[in-house]
């Protein structure tokens, strides 16, 4: 999974933040136990904190950093350091994918910092938190609809920004999903023999989810439930639009065999879900 990158100043920070020292001695402080910051974290300055914080958070010691950033905020609030620690808080949860928290974090700083310089990095990372908690597509899709309208809240909001473009590839596979979800629950009730329910789920692929890779296998289902109806008319009107627009798609190929005598169907291997995503890719 791709991780999103460090705001501008954490990248500095963490740059930097080798040559930390805690006031102690060199190496970690013997008083940073598993799940709290330092004992004499009300005597060192907000830097220094923010670059520990920074260092346990290059070491994967992501408790150790929430504490840490924790602390800045509690024993230095009204520091600019405070502030940026609030959204490294934020991103480090997000890490150890406790997304809840990071939403509720990224919630606040938002509200408090609408002009902050990374606020657009503030929405990306509720996005992608939402975009995180997405379900297979056998399951309840709401998630889906939640993480696209966080997604789309970034498109709309910072259009030009490096934020908003992987945000509208997100949105194209989120849809994806959704035309996946809708697929699965065609399937069963064409298994099922609930014709008119199953061309309801396929129609709805084809007229919603045009951009998607699941198109091609909706208009084959709908012309194999066109047939078995004996709807002929309607069954080479579904085929002709799918030989139209994908002519070397291997179900056009299984729809001409069942419109044809004599036609052959592709073979019975289908291209998976990453297969499918990569080939709409590039």
């Amino acid at each position: 999974m791709i991780r999103p990158i460090l705001p501008v100043l954490a990248i500095a920070l963490l740059a930097g933040c080798g040559e930390y020292r805690f006031r102690q001695g060199t190496g970690a402080d013997p008083s940073l136990n598993q799940n709290t910051a330092p004992a004499d974290a009300a005597e060192q300055s907000p830097e220094a904190l923010y670059a520990a914080g920074m260092q346990e958070l290059r070491a994967s010691r992501y408790q150790r950093a929430v504490d840490l950033f924790d602390a800045v905020e509690r024993e230095h609030p009204y520091s600019t350091w405070a502030t940026n620690a609030k959204l490294m808080a934020a991103y480090t949860d997000y890490h150890r994918n406790r997304y809840t928290e990071a939403i509720g974090a990224l919630d606040r700083f938002i509200q408090l910092h609408p002009a902050h310089r990374d606020v657009a990095y503030a929405y990306y990372l509720r996005a992608l938190s939402q975009y995180e908690q997405i379900n297979d597509a056998q399951r309840d899709q709401q998630q889906t609809v939640i993480a696209m309208t966080a997604l789309q809240d970034v498109v709309n909001r910072f259009p030009d920004t490096a934020y908003a473009r992987d945000a509208r590839l997100k949105i194209d596979l989120a849809r994806d999903h959704l035309a996946g979800r809708e697929m699965h629950i065609g399937r069963w009730y064409q298994r099922q023999g609930l014709s008119g329910a199953a061309i309801g789920r396929f129609r709805r692929v084809v007229e919603e989810y045009q951009t998607t890779n699941h198109v091609p296998e909706a208009l084959h289902r709908l012309t194999e439930i066109y047939i078995s109806l004996g709807l002929t008319e309607e069954a080479r009107r579904s085929a002709s639009v799918l030989g139209h627009n994908y002519p070397g798609s291997p179900w056009y190929q299984d729809s001409y065999a069942l419109l044809v005598e004599g036609a052959q169907p592709a073979s019975q291997d289908r291209p998976g879900f990453m297969t499918r995503t990569l080939n709409w890719l590039f």
